[in-house]
């Protein structure tokens, strides 16, 4: 194993999901670890109990001496601490290749995807920490007990062989790492603006595939175009299998089902028994910001899901129509004018899967609504949705704390039309989930 305790790491964006496990896990191995980002949240509070110096607000003086800098796409070309360190000739590197270097150490299973590679990745780690091989991990989303004190986590730095870690696509940092074993969940058009067509990410996606001793890939063949670069075993999953026939799973959906069946394939091919496995997964509590339960509102149960791609949107209320609501209202935040514009219509009809709409507008995070983005906003998911709901009410609420409003209003003023045991659920990858929190408020969960 390399040497971290002589280095000193500044993390930049050092609040964000996967930024901050890289940070929690340098700083196990010894590397002295500092780091800002623009707002405070659950990571960065993780960060200051495990004794890391993080500031929130980005400024040039945050930057210790002789620092080396790890940034994310996400970080803008003037953030005043970036330049500071170009200024001194310091060469900032990317999450990806930090990633790479610490999953180097290990022998490492990957997962990539368009949906489910957050939740198949904790699947994984969670199985093979209940059968005693102690991995380490890097997941893209709090996982509640995952953590060593048996707390929530994202990262952690296990004794075992073997590293498990997400692998994302949207920046093309996934192809910074070398699996042995590796998993593809499924592959979709979704980050428009790093990808050029589908063949284009296909190829991406075959390159992954390539260092791979095995491969866990839908068994339905819809991913057959992905393999013959060299991956010498190939091993298929779907709803009947790899693991029991009966599965228990704590999380609803297809959709899960499909990721804890690719989690067993991945546990094989690394060479663990699945008889232990399978059993293991029942316990899973899920992932943050995945189906996560709030709360309530009277008899209205409020859930959140993290959902900013049609196909996320869809697996997550068709989940929901499981529990059988007599009502089911979707409060939708798009995310990104990219995809908004890329989805218009495709939202409209996963939403049409509810028995109310709420649309907010769009959540820019790095993006602005310029040249051919100008004009893009929630309103056009508002209208597809209603273009596609038969008839269901849509509501076009663009500010929050007036969709908050609306909605507490709504329900506590008809509780006829959303009988106990009715959900509400907030889907976005923004900020949408303070809504869900603040109708739940305190004391109704």
């Amino acid at each position: 194993m390399s040497s971290w305790s002589g280095r000193k790491l500044h993390f930049i964006g050092v609040g964000g999901a996967g930024m901050s496990g890289l940070a929690l896990v340098c700083a196990r191995l010894g590397a002295s670890v500092t780091g800002s980002d623009r707002s405070d949240s659950s990571y960065m509070e993780r960060l200051r109990a495990a004794g890391l110096e993080v500031a929130v607000g980005h400024d040039a003086a945050n930057l210790p001496d002789g620092a080396e800098v790890v940034v994310s796409t996400a970080i803008a070309v003037d953030n005043p601490e970036l330049t500071a360190a170009r200024e001194r000739g310091v060469e900032p590197i990317h999450r990806g290749a930090l990633l790479a270097e610490l999953c180097a150490e290990k022998r490492l299973i990957a997962v990539a995807g368009t949906h489910g590679k957050t939740t198949t990745t904790a699947m994984i780690a969670w199985a093979l920490r209940g059968i005693g091989a102690d991995p380490a991990f890097f997941v893209g989303g709090e996982v509640p007990g995952l953590g060593d004190d048996g707390g929530a986590a994202n990262a952690g730095w296990g004794e075992g062989e073997w590293v498990v870690a997400e692998a994302d696509e949207s920046d093309a940092s996934f192809l910074e790492l070398r699996p042995e074993v590796a998993v593809v969940t499924n592959v979709e058009m979704d980050h428009h603006s790093r990808w050029g067509s589908l063949a284009e990410l296909h190829a991406a996606f075959r390159r992954f595939l390539a260092p791979a001793a095995g491969a866990a890939l839908p068994a339905d063949g819809s991913l057959d175009e992905l393999t013959g670069d060299g991956t010498a075993r190939i091993f298929g999953f779907g709803p009947e299998g790899p693991g029991p026939i009966e599965l228990e799973l704590a999380v609803p959906g297809r959709h899960n089902l499909l990721n804890a069946r690719a989690a067993l394939a991945a546990i094989e091919l690394a060479g663990f028994d699945l008889e232990a496995a399978g059993p293991a997964l029942a316990g899973f509590p899920g992932v943050h910001r995945r189906l996560e339960r709030k709360g309530r509102r009277g008899g209205v149960l409020i859930y959140d899901d993290y959902g900013h791609h049609p196909t996320e949107v869809r697996a997550a209320l068709s989940a929901l129509r499981e529990l059988d609501p007599p009502r089911l209202l979707a409060v939708f935040q798009p995310h990104l004018y990219s995809r908004t514009k890329a989805f218009t219509a495709e939202f409209g009809a996963a939403l049409a899967l509810a028995d109310e709409v709420v649309v907010l507008d769009v959540y820019p995070a790095r993006e602005e609504p310029v040249g051919e983005l100008a004009g893009v906003s929630g309103l056009d998911v508002a209208r597809a949705a209603a273009d596609r709901g038969a008839g269901r009410p849509v509501w076009w609420l663009p500010d929050a704390a007036r969709a908050e409003r609306a909605l507490a209003d709504r329900l506590d003023r008809d509780p006829d039309l959303f009988p106990a045991g009715s959900v509400l659920v907030t889907i976005g990858a923004g900020d949408v989930y303070r809504l869900g929190e603040a109708l739940a408020g305190e004391g109704n969960s």
